[in-house]
């Protein structure tokens, strides 16, 4: 198995919504994620497996020194992998690259070991509001 990731890698749409509901458990979208980015975020991560896109995260940022981690997703036959790790961890150097200071990311109860302990976030204080 040969992964290659890709900072701010060019993607169809086509893909990267087909990803989305492989890995989210959702039917396939028709979101036009380029434009999207390219409006919202500092950059993104691309992993590519065979010219296929198996995974992906979307860092978004405060035009300053705060980064946030989106939308991480890995296609389910990759999991365990350590491709999202991989992917997270492509982010922060990127992010850090940037001039970013900081990067955050919030989450499901489920994938509290995956943030924590592959990825080496810290637990903070937050807060939310539903809206």
């Amino acid at each position: 198995m040969t992964i290659k990731y890709e900072w701010r890698g060019n993607f169809d749409n086509a893909a990267l919504n087909a990803l989305h509901a492989d890995g989210f458990g959702h039917p396939v979208a028709r979101t036009d994620g380029r434009e999207r980015l390219e409006r919202h975020s500092l950059g993104w991560v691309c992993a590519w497996e065979d010219g296929s896109l198996i995974g992906f995260v979307n860092v978004v940022w405060d035009g300053g020194v705060h980064a946030f981690i989106l939308d991480t997703v890995v296609a389910p036959h990759r999991r365990e992998w350590g491709v999202g790790a991989t992917l997270v961890a492509t982010a922060a150097h990127a992010a850090r690259a940037a001039t970013c200071e900081w990067l955050h990311v919030d989450f499901e109860e489920h994938l509290r070991s995956f943030y924590f302990d592959a990825c080496g976030f810290k637990e903070t204080r937050a807060g939310l509001i539903a809206l």
